[in-house]
Formats: C-alpha cells, structure tokens, sequence
C-alpha cells in the first residue's frame, strides 16, 4: 500500500461495497472512523463536552477531563484537496525558511511525514530542533508529550507548535501528577526516607519519555529520572545505584521487559494500580519489591500477541519477528529481538541478504520501512490496519492552516510549560542524557 491513510480509504470503501454485495472485503481496519477527517472528531466532542483521543488503537481508552482540544479548524482546510493542500503547504515552507522547522514522528502518516525536516522518535525530534537555531517556531507533528518536551530543551524565544491540540497519548494520561504524587507519599510513609548504609535511597523514580512535563518535573524534584525505549536498562542501573527500589512510570511492559532482562524475578516487580489503597499490594510485597509498576500501557503494543507470532511465522518460515518493548512480556518473550523504533530500523537495515520481518509497531512505521527496503519482505503482526490514535489526529490540512498563521505573523497552538515545571523536567532530562552505558 502506498500509504497507511490511502490503504483505509480503500479498504473502508471495499467494506461499504462488500456489505451491499453481501460480500467480504479482503482487508480491515479497527474502524471506518479513520477514514473522515480529524475535524469530524473536534466538532463531535465539541457536542459532545467529552474528550476523547478518537478512532483507531486509543479509541477504548477513557480520556482525563483535562485531555486538550482542538477548535474547528477553518473550513478552508476541511476543503481543501491533496493537491491544494501539498501547495499552500509548500508554499508556506518556502515563505518562512529557516523560520520554522517542521518535526514529524515516525508514527505519523505519510501525508505529514513528507513536510518534516527530520523524522524521529519524540527525543531525536526535540534534539534534532535544537540544530535549527535561527528558526522563530516548531512544529511538532507528534502529539502533546513530545511538545512538551521541545518546549522544555528550546529556547524560550522559540515557539513550540503542535498542529492539532487533541494529539496527546493515552499511555502518557495514564499515569497523572496528582496519582504519582499520591503513590510517593504512600510510599514514602511505608519505606521513610533514609539511605540504607550503601547511601541509596529506599525508592527512585524513573519516568518513560511518553508523560507530561509535570511527571518529568516530578523525578526531576526527586532524584529521578527519564527514560527511553533505548536507554531503559542504563537508566534502571543508574536508578539501582542510587535507590533500593524503582517506581517505573507510566508503562508497565516497558518496565517488566526491561527489569526482566536485566535479572529481576517477576515476583519482585510488583504492579500498582492508583485506584487502590497501596495500588492494591501488601505492605511486604511492596518492600520487597526491586521495580514498583505502574498500571498504564500503550493502546498500539498491547494489540500485539503470542499468536500474531505463530501465525507469522507460519506462514514465512525463517521469519525475523522484532517487537517494540511496549509490547506485553509474552510478545516480546515469543519474539526474535525486541528493541526501540531505531533499534527495529537499524536491525533491518543490517541485513545483507533479502529478508522476512515481521514487526511487532506502530502500522504507520512499519508500512514506511516496507517502502524504503523493497529487497526485504516486511510486514506489521497485526493484519488489522489500526493507527495511533492521537498521532492519527495530525492531518495536512492542521498543518497547512499553522504554517500559514505563521506567514501572517500569528502563533497559533504553541505548548509552553511553565518555569515551574520546566525547569526541574530540564534537571531529569539531563539526568538521562548523563546516563550513558
């Protein structure tokens, strides 16, 4: 398929024939919702008074009262066509120049990814606009998490901006600031807050890259630390150094697969869950435990299971099956390698000779890896066509309509975290980038 979003025009146009022809269509995708554009899904939580992150992985996921929302976009850009759009956009890259430098998200579709002067993961992106010094804006096709953190490493002059403000995460709304406090303070009055004799703390915490700028200030303020999916073990060992125990925040399976490999028993790594009095353990569980997990997970990884894998391999005998490790640990167990989005690109591109790779990612990522690597034979495990949700949400007619604010000299969706929250989120992303194997 030419692209993830092309693929489910097709496919939900095949589906409405087939249902009138009493007939099967050939293909599928989680819902026929994604075919519409984004701004259907502002105007009808807009009726609504509810947020939600829309069609595709997320869709089942409960959205905080607190998620943002877009206002309706201006009906021009609803309009507007592919190549109406492609022109106003190019036209308004060449009118701005190095004013602005446009971010895109290996998730995100390809209609966007086009646009983008780097492409990454939410970290290499923020970094990456940090080479771009003379430019006034950011645009960041991602969604709210990786804004945030933009904001946080560019200068304060610079503008952050994201295309459409109900991109946010559903893994990262999972784990919120009032709840991760609320645990602290349980575990603080179960554990106290002496080092033992080797100087270590009794907990550290350590957030995943994918949470607010509030979660990083909290670690900031309290010895701890971020992560990535590339850097978790090194992160873990700096934490272990430092504290008896981690509190792992707010993707359990990135914790458990990480910690797992890493020599610590299941046993140890208890999960807790912030509706329930000590997240739902006992007193001894939680002071033996090595790695405390919290009950949040990604909506795209968690499709992913043991029987996707056979299948697979079914099918394509000698089959290399690589995994993200936010995949659940019975996925990343059965599978070949699991590793980050750089990890699962470079283990491609290391491959000499013609292969079979079946991916275990998000679709958008692994459609792009097809078309670029033409001699392999690549292939997502989930047979269903079903996006990221929020990422999905960013569409080229958001990204029109902000580029062409700019060239009228207005900042339209700009993400600033306050000094407050900044400045310590700052101290825990440092903490990280200091953490080298």
């Amino acid at each position: 398929m030419s692209s993830v979003n092309t693929a489910i025009q097709l496919i939900t146009r095949e589906q409405a024939a087939s249902s009138t022809a009493k007939g099967r269509a050939t293909a599928s995708t989680c819902s026929p919702a994604l075919a519409r554009g984004p701004w259907d899904y502002d105007l009808a939580e807009a009726l609504a008074g509810v947020p939600a992150y829309g069609p595709g992985a997320s869709v089942a996921d409960l959205a905080p009262a607190s998620t943002p929302r877009q206002g309706q976009l201006p009906e021009e850009y609803k309009l507007a066509g592919d190549a109406e759009l492609d022109a106003r956009i190019r036209a308004a890259k060449a009118t701005l120049g190095d004013r602005a430098v446009i971010l895109g998200h290996f998730y995100q579709r390809d209609e966007v990814v086009a646009y983008a002067d780097f492409v990454g993961d939410s970290f290499q992106l923020a970094n990456a606009a940090l080479t771009r010094p003379d430019a006034e804006a950011i645009i960041f096709c991602g969604v709210h998490f990786m804004a945030e953190t933009a904001d946080i490493l560019s200068r304060p002059d610079q503008a952050v901006i994201l295309p459409n403000l109900a991109a946010g995460c559903s893994m990262a709304d999972m784990a919120d600031i009032d709840s991760v406090t609320e645990c602290w303070e349980q575990l603080e009055e179960l554990f106290g807050t002496e080092p033992d004799a080797d100087g270590r703390v009794p907990v550290i915490p350590v957030t995943y890259m994918n949470s607010s700028a509030a979660l990083k200030g909290f670690c900031g303020e309290n010895g701890g630390i971020v992560c990535t999916s590339s850097n978790a073990a090194t992160v873990l060992e700096w934490a272990f150094e430092r504290g008896q125990r981690v509190l792992f925040f707010p993707d359990q399976h990135l914790g458990r697969n990480t910690a797992k490999a890493m020599g610590v028993p299941l046993e140890q790594m208890p999960m807790w869950n912030p509706r329930k009095d000590l997240g739902g353990n006992d007193q001894q569980t939680l002071q033996d435990s090595r790695v405390i997990l919290w009950h949040g997970f990604c909506s795209v990884h968690k499709r992913f299971n043991v029987g996707q894998i056979e299948k697979a391999r079914a099918e394509f005998p000698g089959a290399q099956v690589i995994v993200h490790p936010e995949c659940p640990m019975e996925v990343v167990d059965a599978a070949d390698s699991a590793g980050s989005t750089d990890f699962i690109r470079k283990a491609i591109a290391a491959a000499t000779e013609p292969a079979t790779f079946a991916v275990g990612t998000e679709i958008n990522l692994v459609n792009r890896l097809a078309a670029e690597n033409p001699q392999h034979t690549i292939f997502c495990l989930d047979p269903v066509i079903c996006p990221c949700s929020t990422m999905y949400r960013i569409h080229p007619g958001y990204l029109a309509w902000v580029l062409e604010s700019l060239v009228r000299g207005e900042v339209v969706n700009r993400i600033t975290v306050e000094d407050a929250v900044a400045a310590p989120a700052k101290v825990a992303l440092e903490r990280m980038l200091a953490a080298r194997p």
